[in-house]
């Protein structure tokens, strides 16, 4: 695997996305959780993609309960969480695992692609962010402390 496109995910509604439709657009790929300290980053998130999504960029929202259960509904109580909460218009995924046996081979991809801290491969927390580019690659990981707005000088040099 050696670009996003080599990936298919699952949708919120169980639908497979090939991520090669995403080539040509820049992505932040960002596991969430409804009940996270993190959570009120949904709304620089949407507001990332209200600037930019015009431009080519888009948001893929991936839930995980892999952190102190924090994102325990199913896909509709989690959409609805989202929208009422925070208006959200970018599209959220099926629900992951990001680390472990079970983790999404899109996240393993990223986590070798773009190390944490000290080089590691988990993932620490909710809210971890991968920037990808145009062209499918992994460009950057930011960390949940990482605010979306902080993020976007990054996405310009990317459109």
């Amino acid at each position: 695997m050696t670009t996003i496109a080599d990936f298919t995910v699952s949708t919120s509604k169980g639908e497979p996305l090939d991520l090669r439709e995403k080539l040509g657009t820049v992505l932040l790929v960002v596991n969430t959780a409804s009940k996270c300290g993190f959570t009120p980053q949904y709304d620089g998130l949407e507001e990332l993609y209200q600037r930019y999504g015009d431009k080519g960029f888009e948001v893929l929202a991936f839930p995980c309960n892999q952190f102190g259960n924090q994102e325990p509904g199913d896909a509709d109580e989690i959409e609805q969480f989202c929208k009422v909460n925070f208006g959200l218009t970018f599209p959220l995924m099926a629900k992951v695992d990001v680390n472990g046996g079970e983790a999404s081979p899109l996240f393993d991809w990223m986590k070798a692609e773009a190390p944490g801290l000290m080089g590691s491969k988990k993932i620490k927390w909710n809210f971890t962010k991968f920037l990808i580019d145009r062209e499918g690659n992994v460009v950057k990981r930011y960390g949940p402390a990482d605010a979306p707005k902080s993020i976007a000088k990054d996405i310009e040099k990317l459109l």
